[in-house]
Parts: structure tokens; C-alpha cells; sequence
């Protein structure tokens, strides 16, 4: 299972997994609750594959690397020469097996990339009511599912112009969901983009917990995602019922003048968030605390992102 990577001007980094008895997760809206209840346990139920060999195939280049305990590959290949940038293909192959990925390759200069959370920011999710959740999670699809209202025209604008603006998503989700996200931002015609998501979890208490944890992986990966891009300058979106705002904030110290905006969904108490933003606003970003997507579709319009 192939994950969407990324690369600019000398490097790319895919990565992905290798799971068995992992069958291929075919969504409809007219599905019953009782297969989609199936299809989300199974997500969880799938057998990871550690310390196998994959090859891996890019622009006339291959590699080989090999799985860890939970399956999961990473590699970071320098690039002979330079690649145009936009969506690239990349094979990858174990024994006689093969498929197909793609790397997103910016080695251009865009106005500005987006950084985003997806729970809770672009999918309707509870995350921090476990029930609500729960029966999301377990009785509903990728095509049943629901985004905010206003999430596609406002991220389509962020990210859609002459420069192509990249979009990365940073979630608390874990792996096993990959392919559940891939089938909600196409069915929901939401920007495409690499994900970064949470280790792969195996059991039914670790679907329970789905999202769950720390949240502090997401500051590593939006930093890591800094360091890549080193002459890039990102706007944040996420929410404020998992920590988004601490850790926006903290980007925004450790990177001065990279955040160009910040963008919070309050979903529950915003007096923490709020405390944030006064840190934020103190660094000369702009941070704006919405209820609806819609204002904070009109704030990009009035300091020019869109």
C-alpha cells in the first residue's frame, strides 16, 4: 500500500506498507451500515508484513528497502537530476508483485504551500466525543460522509492558481485509513495532497482509540515538512479541539516569519485557543478563530491568499 509522497528539487520521500489479508475497500452511498461496520473493522485487522524487501522504481532510478516491525517502509531518494515539478509516478514492487504510487515533486516557488488537519477541520468527525465518533466512524463511508460546508471552495482557492500552492494533510488518523481519505477527498472533490498520518494500529481497541494520543506527531511531521521546504512560507489550518493551536504557535516561534496565517475551527471552550492566538498575533501572523469556513474564506480574500 503505496502512500503519496513528496520531493523538491533533490530529493523525494515515499513510503508506505506491506499488509496481507488487507481486501480492497470499495465504497457506495447506498451501502448498508452493517458493511461499512465490516469494511472499518477489517481496516484494523490487517496483518502487517515486517522486514520485507521492496523495490522501488522512480524516473529511471531503483531502490530497495526493507519493512519494519509494523510493515511500514520510508525512503528518503536523492534525485539524479532534476524533475518537473507536479504529481510523478513511482512503482513499487515485492517479488512478483507490483504497484503504482505517486510523489508530488514542488521545486518550483509558489505564493505559499497549506498545512491542514483533516478531523474535525475538514471532516465532520467528534473526534473529542468518543460515541459520536465512534458511530461516524463505524457506520458511515468515504462517499456518506460529510465535510464542513464551504471546506471545498476555500481550500480549492488556497491552493489553485498560476504557482499551484501545495497542500499537505496532517491528522491524527491513523494509516489503517489512508485509503478511506484518498476515497473522501475524491468524492468530496477536496485539493489533493500527500497525507501524514499516525503509525499503523493494529486491534479493536486500538480502532476504539482512533485519533487518539498526544497529537505532537503532527508537530514533528509539520516540521519536518519546514525543513524540506526551506524557502516556503505555509498558512495552518486546523481546530481546536486537538491541540492545532499550541502547536501552530510553536511552528510559528521555531519558524519566524514562515507562517503567512492561521486558521481555527472552534469546536469546544476556545479560551485556550484564544490565550494562543494572542501569542500568535504578538509574532505578526495572522490567526483567526472561525466558527464557519466561509469567514475564514473572507479573511484570505482580504490579506491576498486568494
Amino acid at each position: 500500500m503505496p502512500y503519496r509522497g513528496y520531493g523538491n528539487d533533490s530529493q523525494i520521500i515515499v513510503s508506505g506498507h506491506a499488509l496481507e489479508n488487507r481486501p480492497e475497500f470499495l465504497a457506495d452511498e447506498g451501502d448498508k451500515k452493517r458493511k461499512n461496520f465490516r469494511n472499518m473493522i477489517a481496516r484494523y485487522l490487517s496483518t502487517s508484513l515486517p522486514e520485507v524487501t521492496v523495490d522501488i522504481h522512480f524516473q529511471g532510478q531503483q531502490h530497495q528497502v526493507i519493512t519494519d516491525e509494523l510493515g511500514f517502509f520510508q525512503l528518503i531518494i536523492d534525485l539524479d537530476n532534476p524533475v518537473e515539478p507536479g504529481w510523478k509516478e513511482v512503482r513499487f514492487t515485492i517479488d512478483d508483485y507490483e504497484t503504482r504510487g505517486e510523489v508530488l515533486v514542488v521545486n518550483h516557488q509558489p505564493p505559499f504551500g497549506v498545512i491542514s488537519d483533516i478531523d474535525d477541520t475538514v471532516l465532520i468527525s467528534h473526534a473529542t466525543q468518543l460515541f459520536r465518533k465512534l458511530r461516524l466512524i463505524l457506520t458511515k463511508n468515504a462517499k456518506t460522509r460529510l465535510p464542513f460546508p464551504g471546506v471545498k471552495d476555500f481550500y480549492c482557492a488556497l491552493s489553485s492558481n498560476e504557482s499551484a500552492n501545495p497542500i499537505f494533510y496532517v491528522s491524527s488518523s491513523e494509516w489503517n485509513l489512508y485509503d478511506f481519505l484518498v476515497d473522501f477527498f475524491e468524492a468530496k472533490n477536496l485539493p489533493k495532497g500527500p497525507f501524514l498520518l499516525q503509525r499503523f494500529k493494529s486491534g479493536l481497541k486500538e480502532l476504539i482509540k482512533s485519533g487518539g494520543g498526544t497529537h505532537m506527531h503532527k508537530q514533528e511531521k509539520i516540521e519536518a515538512l519546514m525543513n524540506f521546504y526551506p524557502d516556503l512560507s505555509f498558512v495552518l489550518i486546523g481546530d481546536s479541539g486537538q491541540r492545532d493551536p499550541e502547536i501552530y504557535a510553536s511552528i510559528v516561534e521555531k519558524y519566524p516569519g514562515r507562517v503567512q496565517a492561521i486558521y481555527i475551527r472552534a469546536i469546544r471552550d476556545k479560551s485556550l485557543a484564544n490565550e494562543t492566538a494572542q501569542k500568535v498575533k504578538s509574532a505578526d501572523v495572522p490567526i483567526q478563530m472561525v466558527a464557519h469556513t466561509d469567514e475564514a474564506y473572507r479573511h484570505a480574500v482580504s490579506i491576498g491568499l486568494i
